[in-house]
């Protein structure tokens, strides 16, 4: 019997009519596959994941596939996105013993969930030197019966081994954190690792480094160094024009196949998009570059328009695959275009115009003579109102197309990057509605996803808090999220609720040594406590967690914050120079820590314009990671903001005060003085 059908992840419903007898994660699995004796399948995945889809097409959905797994196997399946806990723990164990990852990932566990073999996708048949799935299932089965001594002995040991790794070694012995040569080591790290001719870092596969941008922008910022921005404004331009950025509705891919961010993997996640919109967004704050303007933009309003919800939330992601016409799922479909496709809705002259503007050839960039479009370089001026009016048509026309299936799953984590940076962008550009945007999201995460006792659930659907608890990249990016929305529009309440989160951390997620775990104290036992403090396609928690401490320390003068923020950026410190590629946002937050960071304090009037000169000019400074309050003398918010506690106006007149360790210069009225004392 498949159980899946009464499951709230979306990845888990696309499994609920397999022929395969689908388990949740739970302890009534292992149980039963104790009972009868037999090994686990886990098969991890997400709703987004092309190759989970080929591989549920190919081998789940195949009836003789699906009767070999159900006599001789107990399957589990488990959405990566819901369950980043099981999903860490296994995936470290596959990394371990084939050298690398990815979904879908497959794993054969003991009935004690003790890992014994390892994998991610198998073909239906044999292929490049793979087995085959139903080979591979045949082998296991076969091993269990006949040599079942050594399967639990080879269990056993991996699992001993993940049991007792441990993050302790890799913390610098003074627990202090990245001080100026150890950024600098950073900044130089990166400089050899930096591809000067298509901008990124490394080569193909590309994934936009959202993370290391912002250290980047902050180490400019502090340091004045033109090779950190010039990385930054390159690797920015090179991602805007490629095909990783969709160039009629904006967004952006997970990441590009090739060096070039020509050709992407399509799927669209909230966190990229999150991340990337912010990392924008402070690139024109740091420059005024109107590309970069441009792009924050589009980014959040693509956010807002294709992921936000009927209840506030922002859904986790957009398929990669979709109805290329003919009944077929195909990678791509609804984004590129071939030469013919371009003239049935332009007509010759257009469509030969546009083909020209977003790199449309006959033979195509992508399959079949499709091309993704682009922004070529091109020579000479551009036809701006041809260019708008192309675009909205081929716009239009793509909307008629079958849509790539949505996961409207809210995750926590996600949702508070999507509130940083909705927040500031709306808050840069005059767009009261993508501040609203934010707060109506911030408002679900405080009505569905908190308990009674400040606790998260990590995720929801159709307003329904789901089941799995929060991991520590939940409590550190909605506190960040929260931090950002109450820094711009001067609620104090919002800083309230990220210190509750944050005191959660502290509690629930703290080693004595100042490290930090990803599942609370009190979570659901595993083989292993995941303990990663490198980043992968969001900052790692750990990090995570740093940043929003150090943030609310400096609003609030809590020593207890700060010093928990130092002690996790300790692992910085000692990783920051050999992995800075996987260490940007510990690395951005060590420039915040060493910057003060300053902390900003606006008081006056929040609807008197002098007060809003002086708050906008606040927000748009680029001191690394600086901390804004604002509220009128006296108001509730002055008096619960320590930052604005005893802030008197100047001759009755709106100030500002710049800070650092609550020791602050002289107040000022004048926005361009503050904007002055703000830059970096």
């Amino acid at each position: 019997m498949n159980r899946l059908a009464g499951m709230t992840s979306p990845y888990l419903l696309q499994h609920a009519d397999n022929p395969v007898d689908w388990w949740p994660w739970g302890p009534e699995a292992f149980e039963e596959a104790k009972r009868r004796n037999v090994p686990v399948l886990l098969s991890v995945g997400y709703s987004a994941c092309h190759w989970c889809h080929v591989m549920a097409r190919e081998s789940f959905e195949d009836p003789g596939t699906a009767a070999l797994l159900n006599d001789h196997f107990v399957a589990v399946k488990v959405d990566r996105e819901e369950r980043p806990d099981v999903d860490a723990v296994y995936m470290e164990a596959v990394q371990a013993a084939t050298g690398q990852g990815g979904w879908p990932m497959t794993v054969f566990l003991t009935p004690d969930a003790e890992p014994f073999y390892f994998g991610t996708y198998f073909p239906p048949a044999p292929r490049h030197g793979m087995p085959s799935f139903p080979q591979v299932l045949e082998g296991v089965r076969s091993a269990w019966a006949d040599r079942r001594e050594e399967v639990g002995e080879v269990a056993g040991r991996i699992a001993a081994d993940l049991a007792g790794r441990s993050m302790s070694g890799a913390l610098s012995p003074d627990r202090r954190p990245p001080g100026p040569e150890e950024l600098h080591s950073a900044l130089m790290g990166l400089t050899r690792e930096f591809d000067a001719v298509h901008g990124g870092f490394g080569g193909a596969p590309k994934f936009p480094p959202s993370m290391v941008l912002e250290f980047l922008l902050r180490h400019h910022a502090r340091t004045g160094s033109a090779a950190a921005l010039e990385m930054v404004q390159a690797t920015c331009a090179a991602m805007a024009r490629g095909g990783i950025y969709d160039q009629l509705g904006g967004g952006f891919a997970r990441y590009a196949v090739d060096a070039t961010w020509t050709v992407p993997h399509f799927e669209k996640m909230l966190y990229d998009n999150a991340l990337l919109c912010r990392t924008y967004a402070h690139l024109w704050r740091a420059t005024g570059s109107d590309l970069a303007r441009r792009i924050a933009v589009e980014t959040a309003d693509f956010m807002v328009r294709e992921l936000r919800t009927e209840q506030g939330g922002f859904a986790s992601a957009l398929d990669a695959d979709s109805d290329d016409g003919t009944g077929a799922h195909t990678e791509g479909a609804y984004y590129v275009w071939t030469p013919e496709q371009l003239r049935a809705v332009l007509g010759a002259e257009d469509a030969e115009f546009a083909a020209g503007y977003f790199g449309v050839t006959p033979e195509g960039t992508f399959e079949e003579g499709a091309s993704v479009l682009q922004l070529p370089d091109t020579e000479g001026l551009v036809d701006a109102e041809r260019v708008v009016s192309v675009t909205r048509r081929l716009l239009a026309a793509r909307a008629r197309r079958p849509r790539p299936a949505r996961d409207d799953k809210i995750v926590a984590s996600w949702n508070g990057l999507a509130v940083a940076a909705l927040a500031e962008t709306g808050a840069y550009f005059d767009r009261p509605d993508l501040i609203q945007a934010a707060t109506d999201a911030a408002d679900l995460l405080i009505r569905v996803h908190m308990d009674w006792q400040a606790r998260l659930h990590r995720t929801s659907r159709d307003g329904v808090a789901g089941a799995n608890s929060g991991v520590l990249e939940d409590y550190a990016n909605v506190a960040e999220g929260l931090l950002t929305l109450g820094s711009v529009t001067g609620e104090g309440v919002w800083a309230e609720f990220a210190g509750f989160f944050l005191d959660t951390v502290l509690v629930q997620f703290s080693a004595e040594d100042g490290s930090l775990y990803d599942t609370a104290a009190d979570a659901e036992p595993l083989i292993r406590r995941p303990q990663d403090p490198t980043d992968n396609a969001t900052p790692s928690g750990w990090t995570a967690a740093a940043g929003a401490l150090l943030s609310y320390a400096a609003l609030t003068g809590s020593a207890l914050h700060r010093d928990a923020a130092e002690r996790a950026l300790g692992v910085v410190t000692a990783l920051g120079g050999r992995a800075p590629r996987f260490t940007g946002w510990g690395l951005a937050v060590a420039e915040a820590a060493l910057d003060g960071p300053r902390e900003v304090a606006v008081v006056g009037p929040p609807d008197d314009p002098a007060t809003r000169a002086l708050h906008r000019a606040a927000l748009l400074g680029t001191a690394p990671g600086a901390v804004v309050a604002l509220g009128a003398p006296g108001s509730d918010d002055a008096r619960e903001v320590v930052l604005l506690q005893d802030r008197p106006l100047v001759d009755g007149r709106p100030a500002a005060y710049v800070c650092r360790n609550f020791t602050c210069d002289r107040p000022t009225t004048d926005p361009e003085e503050l904007a002055e004392r703000l830059r970096g």
